[in-house]
Parts: C-alpha cells; structure tokens; sequence
C-alpha cells in the first residue's frame, strides 16, 4: 500500500513539471487606431465659435437652433452641445450641470473637476471626468456669466467599461480640452 501512494505521488508530482502546461490569457481590447487629423474651427450664425476634431461630425440638433449633435467619428460616440440663453439666475444653470453630473455617483469611481478661466475671452466653466463605469465619461459647462450657457455631454456607443475604453477616454479628453480652451463667445 504505501508503495502505491509513493508511486501516485512521484507520478503526480513529475507530471506537474511539465512547462508546456496550457496558461490562459486574459481578455484583451481592441487597440484604438485613429486616422490623422487637424482641428478645424466651427462656425455658424450661433453666438459662439471653437475649434475641435476633423474627424467630428457637427449636426444641428432637432428643433433647436443652436443646439448640436456632434458625431464623435472613429471614437465612436455622441457629444450633446447646447446653448442656452439666459432668463434665471446663472447658478440655477450651473447647479442643474452639476445636479447630472451627481446622478453618476453610484457608478464614477473618481469625479475629476476642472476649471476653465479665460475673463480676456469672457469664457468660464468646468469640464467633469467621470471615471468608472458610466453611461457618460465626460460633462461639461461653458458660460459667460450673465446671458449665455452651454452644456456639453458625451456618451460612447459602448458599454461602460472603463479599462477597455481608457484609450478613446484618453483622445477625447484631449479633444474636449482643445474645443474648451478654443471657445469664444461672438
């Protein structure tokens, strides 16, 4: 009998030494390959003006003059962008920005703030990254601070997982940063 165990045991323990042993890989992504591009600027009879991606479709959106779908190209992805003129207090405006940006709390991981200053244009705002898995990676704002608001908000044609969609998060953000710091009010 203990024969037999030792043999089980030596047979068992030579039989994990095999280094061509079958290690499964983990899942892997799509590495995002975006085509060369220039910003161009936009304009049209709205009161504002920026600069964003080539690739970008810009769309006027249904029954709002000033309102945009803007089609997000290879990153596959829709931007929201609307103008709003002022009639109530401009926090009411800011407030209901930030009030969607807290409705992603129960999935953003993080909430990264950042402000955009620029008085010699009159252009203030805030631009939200929403980390984690959520419907809606980045939100933003724009105003003049007395007449003007834009409202911006992006969703990828995805499901929301963050790690496989760090890559266009990465690119957008950048785009989202160049359109933000080129906007002008006319």
């Amino acid at each position: 009998m203990k024969f037999f165990v030792v043999l089980s045991l030596s047979i068992l323990l030579f039989a994990c030494n095999n280094s061509d042993n079958f290690i499964p890989k983990p899942p892997t992504y799509l590495r995002l390959d975006i085509p060369e591009y220039k910003y161009v600027r936009f304009q049209d009879d709205c009161p504002y003006t920026f600069e964003t991606s080539s690739l970008f479709t810009i769309n006027k959106a249904a029954g709002a003059s000033c309102h945009k779908d803007i089609d997000l190209g290879p990153l596959n992805g829709d931007m929201f962008f609307s103008y709003i003129q002022v009639e109530e207090p401009i926090a009411r405006y800011i407030n209901y920005a930030v009030d969607k940006v807290d409705e992603h709390k129960i999935k953003a991981t993080s909430i990264i703030d950042t402000q955009y200053i620029f008085p010699e244009k009159k252009v203030y705002g805030t631009i939200f990254e929403l980390q984690g898995d959520v419907a809606s990676p980045f939100q933003f704002y724009l105003t003049d601070s007395t007449d003007r608001f834009i409202s911006g908000v992006v969703y990828l044609n995805a499901v929301p997982n963050y790690d496989s969609l760090k890559p266009t998060i990465g690119q957008l953000k950048k785009d989202l940063t160049h359109l933000i710091e080129t906007f002008e009010w006319k």
